[in-house]
């Protein structure tokens, strides 16, 4: 799978009162990107330009050739996102009913749908979950719900929200070996410094504009050292 291009181009956002971006810019074209900074630096309002959820109010954001933010049907077929929060994205009683709407959407038979939910779930070797109802499941097991239904959806990017922010260590390390065996390309918003380390690229964002943007190794120990000397200082203004 060839790796697409994520184009961001003069992005101006407001969101309430809050200025989140003037006119920002960002090219994206590695095949695992991350973005790193504090609270409030505008990371997940980057995730949701990037996968069509906000429009900018002026610039516009392209994956490949689709302007993400006015067409949603096409951002809806070329970026999946997950969430922090997988009951944000559940909508569904049972495992086999959230796995086949994304395919229904897109125009699948119920005969097709059922089929590929069927496939997707041995891939990960939870057959046995069809009929479970999801309330049922844990928050790492929802999470894997979720991956799956991005997955069957076959989008081009997958847009990470700190999606394992609350699990438990191990949960955490195996829905991210699950990821890297995905081919999309991966942006991946995330605090946990350790989990990107071999991504190739780190993109640290800082009152919405980028104040280092390179390779992990580079930008990560410039990040914690930053943090590091702000966690040891009487600034506490603006926490």
């Amino acid at each position: 799978m060839s790796i697409p291009d994520i184009v961001i181009e003069n992005v101006s956002l407001t969101l309430g009162e809050t200025r989140v971006f003037n006119e920002f810019s960002l090219r994206m074209s590695e095949r695992r990107v991350a973005v790193i900074g504090r609270n409030g630096a505008g990371k997940s309002q980057l995730a949701r330009l990037v996968a069509g959820l906000l429009a900018p109010d002026t610039g516009r954001v392209r994956v490949e050739d689709i302007d993400v933010g006015r067409d949603r049907r096409a951002a809806l077929a070329t970026v999946g996102i997950l969430f922090q929060n997988p009951d944000h994205q559940i909508i569904f009683p049972t495992v086999e009913e959230e796995l086949a709407f994304g395919l229904r959407s897109q125009g699948l038979d119920p005969r097709e749908a059922a089929r590929r939910v069927s496939d997707m779930l041995a891939r990960f070797n939870r057959a046995d979950w069809a009929t479970r109802a999801v309330h049922t499941l844990s928050q790492g097991q929802r999470h894997l719900v979720c991956l799956m239904a991005v997955l069957l959806m076959a989008p081009r990017v997958i847009v990470l929200d700190e999606p394992f922010a609350g699990l438990d260590m191990a949960t955490a390390l195996r829905l991210t070996r699950y990821l890297e065996t995905v081919d999309q390309q991966l942006v991946h918003i995330t605090h946990d410094l350790p989990a990107v380390e071999d991504y190739d690229r780190a993109i640290w964002l800082d009152g919405g504009t980028v104040r280092a943007d390179g390779p992990p190794a580079q930008v990560l120990p410039a990040y914690r050292a930053a943090m590091v000397a702000l966690g040891g200082s009487d600034a506490f203004t603006d926490i």
